[in-house]
């Protein structure tokens, strides 16, 4: 049980690993993936994310493993392409989560970080004068335009955004391609996430799902990163698509350095360093990694948490 400033960078991870068709089990310090075909050692020292698909194994020891070592595990579908359950990043310290849920739960706040991951988005100022309305429209015509943009460059014809979960299969090749870079950016982010303190759920563009703020963040990176991947890769006509743009989505987040940039990309959306020193908040969070934390108060904002105050005289 670490707190933020003892736990490894999560940029100096590597980004995710997925595995499908295998039993997973602990050796010393790592884990081992076993198939018919033999043992791959992992190190998950050195792992942000592993994305379990579908027929693996679990052992209780090499879960174990994986949390000792702050290694988010994901479960998901086949080639990563549906997210079901997550397990618990390493930190227990809940600073950036409280911060998160104050800009949520805050009308005029969560409407400013709406604002700047549009802001962030477009890489430029936004008009105060702009209703959130004509903000998303905005932001309608820039996707669209990246589709238009890619299509044009890679020669693969483009009608629009449309898959189903529940029928994958009949989709047309860049819309599952889509789909499959996506999901592996999300895992990512997510992972990143998870490991800063936040929370996957609560959202702001984005609400209403457990993994509405991860949408919000890797919203930030498809233009540059997915949508080129998916029309590159349909572009080439593998056998396999979805296997194909996993491989490019990997070599991509590590070019482009995706995991220096999601967690400043989180605090400059949360505006956290900002906001703390604007609104004179300093919290004593948590107290020792084994005590209980602090009480909340509603004179003195918290109080020492471990105390029976059945004997403090009233």
């Amino acid at each position: 049980m670490l707190d933020l400033h003892s736990l490894p960078k999560v940029r100096d991870s590597l980004s995710y690993l997925y595995l499908e068709h295998c039993r997973i089990e602990r050796d010393k310090n790592a884990i081992v993936a076993i198939n018919a075909e033999g043992r791959m050692p992992i190190p998950c020292a050195s792992l942000c994310t592993l994305l379990l698909g579908p027929g693996t194994t679990l052992t209780h020891a090499a879960v174990t493993a994986l949390a000792e070592n702050g290694c988010l595990v994901l479960w998901c579908g086949e080639g990563a392409v549906r997210f079901y359950a997550q397990g618990m990043g390493e930190t227990r310290k809940a600073k950036n989560l409280m911060h998160q849920a104050h800009m949520f739960s805050n009308p005029d706040l969560h409407m400013k970080v709406v604002r700047k991951l549009y802001e962030m988005r477009f890489d430029q100022p936004l008009d105060p004068e702009l209703t959130l309305q004509q903000i998303r429209g905005m932001e309608g015509i820039r996707v669209r335009e990246a589709y238009r943009k890619a299509s044009d460059e890679f020669d693969v014809p483009w009608k629009k955004r449309n898959y189903k979960a529940d029928n994958w299969h009949k989709a047309d090749k860049v819309n599952r391609a889509l789909s499959a870079a996506n999901s592996c950016l999300y895992g990512v982010c997510q992972a990143a996430i998870v490991s800063a303190g936040f929370s996957p759920a609560l959202g702001f563009i984005h609400v209403g799902k457990m993994s509405s703020f991860t949408y919000d963040i890797a919203d930030l990176y498809k233009t540059k990163i997915t949508i080129p991947i998916a029309f590159r890769v349909v572009s080439e006509e593998p056998q396999h698509v979805e296997r194909v743009v996993r491989k490019y989505c990997r070599d991509a987040f590590l070019i482009h350095r995706l995991l220096d940039c999601i967690v400043p990309d989180i605090e400059r959306a949360l505006f956290v360093k900002e906001s703390f020193q604007v609104e004179g908040r300093e919290i004593a969070y948590d107290g020792g990694i084994f005590m209980p934390g602090t009480l909340w108060d509603c004179q003195s904002n918290t109080i020492e948490g471990g105390v029976n105050y059945g004997d403090a005289e009233v």
